[in-house]
């Protein structure tokens, strides 16, 4: 494994710093942390550490909106026939059940509808189109995908005279879809303030407006919160202005009073701790996911919105089932991938990018298993496998490094694409699958650099392990929910020694005790994985640096501050 980059954030301005501490009374440690975030003054703190809903914008500032109520007003008040759309992930099937089920609480001519994941792929399918014209429906509400759909919409209407109320967050094409309203803010003319939402989050805001144009309560909308977070984690989205504020009040109805569902997941997966962004992404994300992945995403909507505990536990087995087939899909294809990887010498030594295709690879796990490799291999990956005689491929990227804009520039072998910087899907013709890795590395090898190459340690900040303190933590712990853009905080200490010799727990892992002769501190240190590495460097090296994470430990009832280890060095920083 290659050693680590330390990428320290930019050191604040010391005016802005000493300031803000003192209006806050806070120290300077802490207030740093604040102004990395763009938090420099009294009211700016007050905002980030105690969200209101009321901070949310007005949904009426998003281009398009004004005709979406309208619509969904016509079509509630005629009795015509909606169907709410989603994409088959995690944002996808947590928006579907958001908009079916707010809407459902007091209009019941309703359906809802998932793509299968591997008969009609990704987005608005002809299939589904067919589906809602058998059904009779007139409105269409399309979430999280849709954006690209052109074709698709215009065929819905021009055949079927269905109309659609999209609502997408992906980047869209300069041609938009011929819908009724088009809800994206990163429509390049769409002037609404907050750019990152989710599609759960746009579907919201659509909500959002409804419940103001008809005076519907808007806390009936909020109590739907649990699943905007579940969204917010599992896109991995900033979670930065409107997503902070849904996350922080999203995790507080998932740890108070989540939905039957969610609690039913979290009860089948051994979950009883308060839950956080982290824990979202891990426990809840991946069996939400899993219905979707491994059988149908309808699984999972059918889960979020039931309203029977015993049936939602039978569900919640169920999904959990799935989940265990997709770890061993995933444990299987990753260690397949790796010696593919390790048995091709171009890849080795050559290559800057991992391009790897086998036709038995199941579809539902080659994100994760281009995650896996990245880990390994530190470098931009697309996994491929067979799918309807072409092959399906997922792609993800290291920091830094524009993923979507490198496959952009192979289009011309590519049937279609679609994505974000740091993640993408594609369909390709498996005849194009060499010319492509070939296309695809020539572009990465000119355009990446060494540094994104190397694995990076994003550090907020420099410390001294006796500034660390129960009251240091419980402040920084208040700048949670922590995600993307507001990270849990990852500090750097230099010049430390050990105290006693290293433990080592599970031939893995290292339990450390840290000692700072400036200050006289001790620590307890744990560094998951890290004996390989690391247990024989620290036999014989005494003095080094660490960067680490602060957590709590709680034994016998007894709970004490401890680091949670992310590298080692052994020279001055």
């Amino acid at each position: 494994m290659s050693e680590k980059r330390w990428s320290y954030k930019t050191t604040p301005n010391p005016q802005i710093v000493n300031d803000l501490a003192n209006a806050i009374n806070i120290d300077k440690a802490l207030a740093s942390m604040l102004v990395q975030r763009k938090i420099t003054d009294f009211d700016e703190a007050r905002d980030f550490f105690r969200p209101k809903l009321e901070h949310l914008h007005d949904p009426f500032l998003m281009a398009d909106m004004e005709n979406a109520v309208n619509r969904l007003i016509e079509a509630i008040e005629n009795g015509e026939k909606i169907m709410v759309y989603g994409d088959y992930d995690v944002d996808g099937t947590t928006a579907v059940a958001l908009v079916y089920g707010f809407l459902s609480t007091f209009y019941g001519n309703l359906e809802y509808y998932n793509p299968d994941r591997y008969e009609e792929g990704y987005g608005v399918s002809v299939q589904g189109i067919e589906w809602a014209a058998e059904q009779g429906v007139s409105l269409v509400i399309c979430l999280d995908c849709g954006i690209k759909a052109q074709g698709k919409v215009t065929l819905a209407k021009e055949k079927y005279n269905i109309d659609f109320i999209i609502c997408d967050h992906h980047e869209p094409d300069d041609e938009l879809p011929n819908a009724i309203a088009v809800l994206d803010p990163k429509r390049k003319d769409c002037p609404y303030p907050y750019k990152e939402l989710t599609g759960n989050g746009v579907g919201f805001k659509l909500l959002q407006a409804y419940c103001y144009r008809t005076e519907i309560p808007i806390d009936n909308l909020y109590d739907f919160l649990d699943l905007c977070v579940v969204s917010i984690a599992s896109d991995i989205v900033p979670i930065t202005g409107e997503n902070r504020v849904l996350a922080f009040y999203g995790l507080k109805k998932l740890n108070e009073n989540p939905r039957i569902g969610l609690k039913a997941l979290k009860e089948v997966a051994g979950f009883t701790t308060l839950m956080t962004i982290e824990n979202v992404v891990f426990v809840l994300g991946p069996r939400i996911n899993a219905a979707g992945r491994i059988k149908h995403a309808k699984a999972a909507v059918k889960l979020l919105l039931s309203g029977d505990y015993n049936e939602a536990i039978d569900f919640a087995h169920e999904i959990q089932k799935h989940n265990l087939e997709r770890r061993g899909h995933d444990t299987r294809i990753t260690e397949e991938a790796l010696a593919m990887i390790e048995g091709d010498e171009w890849l080795i030594n050559s290559a800057k990018s991992t391009v790897l295709y086998k036709e038995d690879w199941h579809k539902g796990v080659i994100g994760i298993v281009a995650s896996r490799c990245i880990e390994k291999y530190y470098r931009p990956t697309i996994i491929l496998t067979k799918s309807h005689e072409k092959a399906a491929g997922s792609a993800r990227s290291v920091e830094g490094f524009n993923l979507y804009g490198a496959i952009e520039q192979c289009a011309n072998l590519l049937e279609q694409f679609g994505g974000h910087t740091h993640a993408a899907g594609m369909t390709i013709p498996i005849e194009n699958i060499d010319a492509f890795r070939l296309a695809f590395d020539k572009i990465v090898s000119a355009t990446i650099t060494e540094e994104q190459l190397t694995p990076v340690v994003k550090i907020d900040l420099k410390i001294k392990l006796g500034e660390i303190s129960s009251k240091f933590y419980r402040i920084m712990n208040q700048m949670a929910p922590f995600g993307p853009e507001n990270m849990q905080p990852v500090f750097a200490t230099e010049n430390l020694t050990l105290k006693y010799a290293p433990r080592v727990m599970k031939e893995k892992h290292l339990r450390l005790e840290l000692f700072e002769e400036e200050t006289g501190a001790i620590l307890t240190a744990v560094g998951f994985g890290m004996v390989e590495e690391h247990l024989e460097k620290l036999n014989t090296n005494k003095y080094f640096s660490v960067a680490y994470q602060i957590d709590e430990n709680t034994f016998n009832n007894k709970t004490t501050l401890q680091l949670m280890l992310k590298d080692i060095k052994y020279s001055v920083i």
